[in-house]
């Protein structure tokens, strides 16, 4: 028997003109923060921007943009509420800080009731912070959501960049876009994940070097939009386009 919800996530996300995902081989390379960053950056420049957490195991943004004590409100599904300009969604609602132990059909479940139940209305943007790694909310995401593009974080690590390699030969497979690659926390003058992404004929959109300031400015949303991480991700945006 088909899921009536399946039927409705098309209508809700029919008034977004980009959807883009910010998605990573493993854990710990900053996707989250990549993906608020970027958020905030467009709707700082006037965009209407949605934010959908969708790292069911360890989700952060919610602590990165320092969302506490809102909820989003019901009216013929769930609207999200606004966070520093962006329409903001989690499972955080609904788990607090509880770990949320989700496994096969139910990490399926909750994105499929995520996806169905949340109005965005019309936007200009709508970034996704990924799970980490190609999983069933990765796969679930690929199989209902059209028109989504994707920018893959990686470390200057060899073996981060194993994970993204696998990742970007998925995406490939099933004929998802993959717009490039974002190296962070770049330490040193190396040009090796550069050299490799060109190796597998995925566009490098740029470096994100390590700034130390961005570990006091979690929480502080005007302060982490002074930071170099900032400005870094900005120069990534105009490689993007956006």
């Amino acid at each position: 028997m088909t899921d009536p919800r399946l039927s409705v996530i098309e209508e809700r996300l029919k008034g977004i003109d980009e959807i883009i995902a910010i998605a990573s081989g493993k854990g710990g390379v900053g996707k989250s923060l990549v993906a608020s960053v970027l958020a905030l950056t467009l709707a700082r420049d006037g965009n209407e921007v949605g934010l959908l957490d969708l790292d069911f195991t360890g989700p952060s943004t919610h602590i990165i943009l320092g969302v506490k004590g809102i909820q989003p409100t019901e009216d013929r599904g769930v609207l999200p509420p606004v966070v520093h300009g962006l329409k903001y969604m989690s499972i955080t609602y609904y788990s607090g800080e509880n770990p949320v132990p989700l496994r096969g059909v139910d990490t399926s479940n909750a994105l499929i009731e995520l996806l169905s139940v949340t109005r965005w209305g019309a936007l200009d943007f709508l970034v996704l912070d990924m799970p980490p790694g190609i999983g069933d909310a990765t796969l679930d995401l690929l199989r209902l959501v059209r028109r989504i593009r994707f920018v893959v974080v990686t470390t200057p690590s060899q073996l981060a960049f194993e994970t993204v390699r696998k990742l970007i030969a998925l995406l490939e497979e099933l004929k998802v876009p993959v717009v490039g690659i974002v190296e962070n926390m770049k330490t040193d003058s190396s040009d090796s994940i550069q050299r490799r992404a060109l190796e597998i004929g995925t566009r490098f959109l740029g470096e994100i070097p390590y700034d130390p300031e961005v570990e006091s400015a979690i929480g502080d949303v005007g302060k982490l939009m002074g930071t170099r991480f900032t400005k870094a991700v900005e120069q990534i945006r105009n490689e993007m386009h956006l």
